[in-house]
Formats: C-alpha cells, sequence, structure tokens
C-alpha cells in the first residue's frame, strides 16, 4: 500500500526587500513520504526567494524525473523558471539550464559537496546557475517547530533571511555559490 503525501499549511508573509516583492501567501506544501522535513523547509525557501507570477510547486515534487521541484511559467505556458532543491544530477540541471530561461539550486545539504558532486559534468550555462545554500542549524530550527498549520514573516534583506516561523525567530546568511 502507497503512502500518501502529508500537506502542509503555510501562511506567509513575505518581504523581500533585496528585491523589491512583498506578498502575503497562503501555500499547500505536500511532503511526499520520501522527501525530508528539511527538502520541504528548503524547497518553501526557495519558492519564497524566488517569488514571482506564474510560481508553482511542481506536481511530482521530490519523485519528478520531468520537473524541479519549483517552477515558474508565464502565461503562455512557457517553462521559464526552473528551480532544483537538495543535491540534483547533472543531467537535471543540464536539462532544466537548456528548458529555462532562469535556473537555481537550492541546497540545505553541505555546498562543497552539492558542488563537487556537479564538477566536471556537462551543463549548459553552468557558469550562470547560482547554487544558493542556508546554514544546516537554521534549517533544523525550522523543521524543529513546525505544524501542520503554520505562520511565517519570511524577510529578506542584504542576503541575509529572517524567519519567524510559530513564534521561533531564526536567521541565516543566503550563501551564493557559482558551478564551474
Amino acid at each position: 500500500m502507497a503512502l500518501s503525501a502529508t500537506v502542509y499549511n503555510f501562511s506567509v508573509q513575505l518581504a523581500d526587500v533585496d528585491r523589491g516583492v512583498y506578498e502575503e501567501l497562503d501555500l499547500r506544501v505536500a511532503r511526499h513520504p520520501s522527501e525530508s522535513a528539511e527538502f520541504m523547509v528548503t524547497r518553501l525557501l526557495a519558492y519564497c526567494l524566488e517569488y514571482r507570477e506564474g510560481i508553482a510547486f511542481s506536481d511530482g515534487g521530490v519523485s519528478s524525473a520531468d520537473e524541479p521541484a519549483v517552477l515558474v511559467r508565464d502565461l503562455t505556458g512557457r517553462l521559464t523558471g526552473w528551480i532544483e532543491v537538495g543535491a540534483p544530477d547533472a543531467e537535471r540541471v543540464h536539462r532544466g539550464s537548456k528548458l529555462a530561461d532562469d535556473i537555481a539550486i537550492y541546497t540545505h545539504r553541505d555546498p562543497a559537496k552539492v558542488l563537487a558532486g556537479l564538477a566536471g559534468k556537462r551543463i549548459h550555462r553552468a557558469g550562470e546557475i547560482p547554487l544558493y545554500s542556508f546554514d544546516r542549524a537554521f534549517v533544523d530550527a525550522a523543521v524543529a517547530v513546525l505544524d501542520r498549520r503554520n505562520t511565517a514573516a519570511l524577510s529578506v534583506t542584504e542576503r541575509s533571511l529572517y524567519l519567524d516561523i510559530n513564534g521561533s525567530d531564526l536567521s541565516t546568511p543566503v550563501e551564493e555559490h557559482r558551478l564551474n
């Protein structure tokens, strides 16, 4: 018998000062049984940090071979943004960079290991792809206070992320790395 996804609700007040994005988001995030809570939190953060018109969580999520964790489509349905989470393999990153105008990777893992796993592999426009990482203790602290219904205020200023989730105040720098 297959396990079904667990749905988490997030009410997020987003204030991304760096990009001038201010929104109130009501999100339903389905956590697949094979998905870690850390991956889900990173996926939520990636969604918020990349928020723009046409953004969505992919239908397949972590189990989809054809779509990233988060994607962006324009009004015609054309894929314009490919946002990977975790430690994607080079083939997925290569495919995404060919299909979408914008591509980014967000990770809760050791960025040096993620970069090492992609180094020397064939990746279209590799030098243009940012890898963003969060401090592992930050992600662990966010996971520790998760409920099925969550209230969060997320602010980003000067590449620092401030998160008040369910009454817990957390912060981390958003480190940017580049594929070579």
